[in-house]
C-alpha cells in the first residue's frame, strides 16, 4: 500500500531536531577562522552634524585593532540598486554608513570598534568619544508637515456622505510596533581579494547581494550570502540594513572576518518597524445598513531620506460594497530610520481603522455586526472589476460564529459580567492580496533515489523546509526523508523575498515544477529502455510514488528510481523549474479571514484579558496543518500584542526610543494567551498559482486587533479608538 500524500498532513518540521538541540547555525553561531568582533557606536542625537570623534581611549583598549568612522572610512561607490526598485523598496537616498558627518537619526551607526574580543569591542565602543552640532529633531507625527499625498476616488464620496441617512466619523490611531525576534540581526562578513562573503540574518538572500554588490560596486556575482536559519524575523529581514555594510567595510580595512551582532537596544533603531500611523475614517449608509460612502485619511511615519509606504489602501478598496470611496495616503518625513514592512504590513493597521469603524456602524444602526458584513458582500472586486478568484468570507463568518457561539452573544454592550469581570465578544473581518513573483528551484534525483532540491529562499519560521520538502516528495513519488531540500544561499536559484505571504505560491510552485520535469525526464527514459518494465508504455499511464514509476493501474508493473538510473549509467537527473507570475491577473487574487475574541475587562482596574480567539481561513490550499496552526496561533499572539501591549515610546526632545527593551516594550507571553483555535476551509485556489495556495502568515495577523477592540467596546460600552488599549484609556 502506497503511503499518503505528504501535502495537507500534518509533518513535523524536518530541520526540528536540529533547532532543539542547537546545531542549527544561526547567523552569529558560524564558526570563521580568524574572525575578529565589531559593536557599532550609535549617535546620541536625533539630528545634526558630527563635529569630532576622540577615539584616543578606545584605541588604548587591550583588544581594540581598529575604530572607523566617517573619518576614516573608504568612500563608497551606493551605486543605484535596480533589484531593490524592482521590488518596490523605499524611494529616496538611503543611508550610507560612515560616507559623512550627517546624523539624521537617533541611534545611527557613527563608528564601529572592531576588537579580537566582544568584550573588547563593546567596552571600547563605550570609550569613543563623538561630539556633535545637534539640532531639535521632528519625531512626532501629529505635529510635522506631510508629503504630497497618494489618492484613490470611485464615485463621489463627499456628495454620497451628505446625503447619507447615516454618517459616521472617527479617528484611529496606532503605535509604531517593532518585530523584536528571538535571534538578533547579525552578520559576519569576510573579504578574499575582491569577493566578498556574508553570513546573515536576512529574509531576502539575493536582495542582500544585490545589495551589498551596489554599495561597494562589485558585480553581484562577487558577492555571496548564505543564511541557512532564521530566528525570527516578522519583515526585519526584508532590507539589508547598515550594519551589514559596517561590518563588511571592518572585514575589508583589517583583512580579517568581522562579526557585527546588534544588541536589544540597538534592533529598535538599527532595523525598521511598522510606523505609527492616524486613519480618519468617514462612512455612510442607509437605515439598512448598506454602506453608500467611505473615506479614508491616513498619515503615517517614515524617514527624511527614504519614502516607505506599504498596502494601506487596498482593502478600503474592495473589502465591502460601497460605490462611492476616497483615499488620501500622506507620510510625513520624520528624523526616525527608515521604517519596513511587519507582519501584515499595511493591511493590518487598516483592518483596525475599517473592522472598527463597520462595529461602530453596527451599533449606530442596532445592528448585528456580523449580518452588516453579510449585507455588503460585493459580486466583485470593486477596484479593478475583476471577478473574485474565491471568496469565502460568508462561509468564514457562518462557520466561525456556529464553532465560536456567536448566537449566544447578548448585543448589549456592558451587559454580561462575572463578578467584577465585564465580558463582552468582537469580531472583524481580514484580508490580504495573494502575493507571488518570479521564482526559480533547481531539483536534483540522484542514482541512490534520493533527491537534493535548492532555492536561495529563507525559512524565518513559517516551514519552509518542510513545506517544499512536502511539495518536492509529492511531486517526484518520494517519501519525505529521501528529499533534501536545502535554501539560504546566494548561489543557489533567485527567489523573491521571504515576506507578503509569496514563498509557498511562488518557490513552492517552481519547486513543484522541477520536480514534474524530473520526474517526466525519468519517465522518458523508462519507455525508451527496452530492458525496462515500462518500456513502450504511454508517459501518460505512468505515475510515480513509493520512489518507483510504474503503469497507473497496474502497480507490479514498474520499477525504482534507483534501478532505472544505475542500470542507464546515470548518477542522477535534473531540471530547473521555475514560477512566472502573469503579466495581469485575470481575476482578484485575495486570501480571507473572519476573526472572533472573548474578552474580560476588570470593572475596577481596567485591566483587560483575552479568554478565547477563533479565526477561520480561506486561504486555498493549506500544505501543512501542523505549521499552519503555528503560523494561526503565532499570528494571533501578534495581533493580541498590537491591540494590548505593544508601544515603541519616543522622546521627542531628542528622538531617544524610551523603551528600547524587553522589559518596557511589552509583547504577550504565555500568561496573556488563553484559547486560541484556527480552522482553515477546504481550497484550492487555481487561478493564484499552480499549487493552489493563497498565503496565510500576513492574514493570520489582520483583523486580530479589530476583533479584541471591538470585544472591548462590547464588555465596557466604551470605544477605544487608539492602540495599545491600556488600563487607563478604560478607567
Amino acid at each position: 500500500m502506497s503511503r499518503p500524500p505528504a501535502i495537507g498532513s500534518p509533518h513535523s518540521r524536518v530541520e526540528g531536531r536540529l533547532k532543539v538541540t542547537g546545531k542549527a547555525p544561526y547567523a552569529a553561531d558560524h564558526v570563521i577562522e580568524g574572525t575578529v568582533y565589531g559593536a557599532i557606536v550609535d549617535s546620541t542625537v536625533g539630528r545634526g552634524r558630527i563635529t569630532g570623534i576622540d577615539t584616543r581611549a578606545a584605541q588604548a583598549h587591550p583588544g581594540v585593532l581598529r575604530v572607523i568612522s566617517h573619518l576614516n572610512a573608504p568612500r563608497l561607490p551606493y551605486n543605484p540598486n535596480p533589484g531593490y526598485a524592482n521590488s518596490n523598496n523605499p524611494p529616496g537616498d538611503r543611508l550610507r554608513a560612515f560616507q559623512d558627518d550627517r546624523v539624521q537619526f537617533f541611534g545611527q551607526p557613527v563608528a564601529v570598534v572592531v576588537a579580537t574580543t566582544l568584550e573588547a569591542a563593546q567596552h571600547g565602543a563605550r570609550l569613543v568619544d563623538v561630539r556633535y552640532d545637534a539640532e531639535q529633531p521632528s519625531t512626532d507625527l501629529t505635529s510635522a508637515p506631510a508629503d504630497d499625498p497618494m489618492t484613490y476616488e470611485r464615485g463621489d464620496a463627499e456628495a454620497a456622505l451628505q446625503s447619507a441617512a447615516v454618517k459616521l466619523a472617527m479617528t484611529y490611531r496606532t503605535a509604531r510596533n517593532h518585530h523584536n525576534p528571538m535571534e538578533p540581526h547579525a552578520t559576519i562578513a569576510r573579504w578574499n581579494g575582491l569577493r566578498l562573503t556574508v553570513w546573515d540574518k536576512t529574509q531576502w538572500v539575493p536582495g542582500t547581494q544585490i545589495e551589498l554588490a551596489a554599495v561597494f560596486g562589485l558585480p553581484a556575482a562577487s558577492v555571496r550570502v548564505i543564511s541557512p536559519y532564521v530566528g525570527g524575523g516578522f519583515g526585519s529581514g526584508l532590507r539589508c540594513w547598515p550594519h551589514v555594510v559596517v561590518a563588511a567595510i571592518a572585514a575589508r580595512e583589517l583583512g580579517r572576518p568581522v562579526k557585527v551582532v546588534l544588541s536589544r537596544r540597538q534592533m529598535y533603531f538599527g532595523t525598521g518597524f511598522r510606523p505609527a500611523y492616524e486613519y480618519g475614517v468617514r462612512l455612510g449608509s442607509d437605515r439598512s445598513g448598506r454602506l453608500t460612502a467611505m473615506t479614508h485619511d491616513v498619515r503615517a511615519e517614515t524617514s527624511s531620506y527614504e519614502t516607505f509606504t506599504e498596502g494601506i489602501m487596498g482593502a478600503g478598496q474592495m473589502l465591502y460594497t460601497t460605490a462611492n470611496v476616497s483615499q488620501q495616503y500622506r507620510t510625513v518625513p520624520l528624523d526616525v530610520n527608515t521604517p519596513i514592512w511587519m507582519r501584515g504590513p499595511g493591511w493590518a493597521t487598516t483592518s483596525f481603522a475599517l473592522e472598527s469603524a463597520i462595529d461602530e456602524l453596527a451599533h449606530e444602526l442596532n445592528l448585528d455586526p456580523l449580518e452588516l458584513r453579510r449585507r455588503n458582500e460585493p459580486a466583485n472586486d470593486q477596484s479593478s472589476g475583476l471577478p473574485f478568484s474565491t471568496r469565502r468570507l460568508r462561509e468564514c463568518y457562518t462557520v466561525g460564529a456556529r464553532e465560536f457561539g456567536w448566537q449566544r452573544r447578548n448585543p448589549k454592550p456592558r451587559s454580561t459580567r462575572e463578578g467584577d469581570w465585564l465580558i463582552g465578544t468582537g469580531m472583524a473581518t481580514g484580508v490580504y492580496d495573494t502575493s507571488r513573483n518570479n521564482a526559480l528551484a533547481h531539483v536534483r534525483l540522484d542514482a541512490d533515489g534520493t533527491a537534493v532540491v535548492q532555492a536561495a529562499t529563507s525559512d524565518m519560521g513559517p516551514g519552509t523546509y518542510t513545506s517544499m520538502t512536502q511539495v518536492a516528495a509529492d511531486s517526484l513519488g518520494l517519501a519525505m526523508p529521501d528529499v533534501d531540500f536545502r535554501l539560504g544561499d546566494s548561489t543557489m536559484p533567485r527567489v523573491p523575498p521571504h515576506g507578503g505571504s509569496q514563498t509557498m505560491a511562488s518557490v513552492g510552485s517552481a519547486v513543484q515544477d522541477g520536480a514534474l520535469q524530473v520526474r517526466q525526464l525519468a519517465i522518458q527514459l523508462a519507455v525508451a529502455d527496452g530492458r525496462s518494465p515500462l518500456y513502450g508504455v504511454a508517459p501518460g499511464n505512468i505515475v510515480a510514488t513509493d520512489g518507483r514509476l510504474h503503469v497507473t493501474n497496474n502497480p507490479r508493473r514498474g520499477e525504482t528510481y534507483q534501478r532505472l538510473l544505475s542500470r542507464n549509467n546515470r548518477t542522477h537527473l535534473e531540471a530547473l523549474g521555475s514560477f512566472e507570475r502573469p503579466a495581469q491577473d485575470r481575476f482578484s487574487l485575495h486570501a480571507y479571514s473572519a476573526v472572533f475574541a472573548e474578552v474580560a475587562v476588570d470593572r475596577q482596574l481596567g485591566l483587560v484579558r483575552l479568554r478565547r480567539m477563533l479565526g477561520v481561513y480561506d486561504a486555498g490550499r493549506i500544505i501543512n496543518p501542523k505549521l499552519a496552526d503555528s503560523q494561526a496561533i503565532g499570528g494571533m499572539v501578534g495581533g493580541i500584542g498590537t491591540a494590548l501591549l505593544e508601544h515603541t515610546v519616543t522622546d521627542h526632545r531628542d528622538g531617544r526610543i524610551v523603551n528600547a527593551n524587553l522589559a518596557d516594550y511589552l509583547v504577550p507571553v504565555n500568561a496573556d494567551i488563553t484559547q486560541l483555535r484556527a480552522i482553515y476551509l477546504d481550497g484550492h485556489d487555481a487561478e493564484a498559482d499552480p499549487i493552489g495556495v493563497k498565503g496565510l502568515g500576513e492574514l493570520v495577523m489582520i483583523g486580530v486587533a479589530a476583533a479584541v477592540a471591538n470585544a472591548v467596546f462590547h464588555a465596557t460600552g466604551r470605544r477605544i479608538r487608539e492602540l495599545p488599549i491600556t488600563a487607563e484609556a478604560l478607567l
